[in-house]
């Protein structure tokens, strides 16, 4: 009899399973949107080192040019 207090009734199992797909897609859910929210932050960091670098660039010696034959 002890047992038989710890099963689910066979009317809730439905209800149980039902929750439980919920609680999971919510996890799901907010696992998604935590990746994307630290891939944008990881992007939005990229971005500006990559446009400093190229700010950084623009006063650079060309010695490039040197090379070239110009016209």
């Amino acid at each position: 009899m002890l047992q038989r207090s710890f099963e689910p009734s066979s009317d809730n199992i439905g209800e149980t399973i039902e929750l439980q797909q919920i609680a999971y897609e919510f996890r799901q859910e907010v696992k998604h949107r935590n990746d994307f929210e630290a891939y944008c932050q990881w992007y939005y960091a990229a971005a500006a080192n990559h446009q400093a670098e190229y700010a950084a660039m623009q006063n650079d010696i060309p010695f490039f040019s040197w090379f070239c034959k110009r016209g």
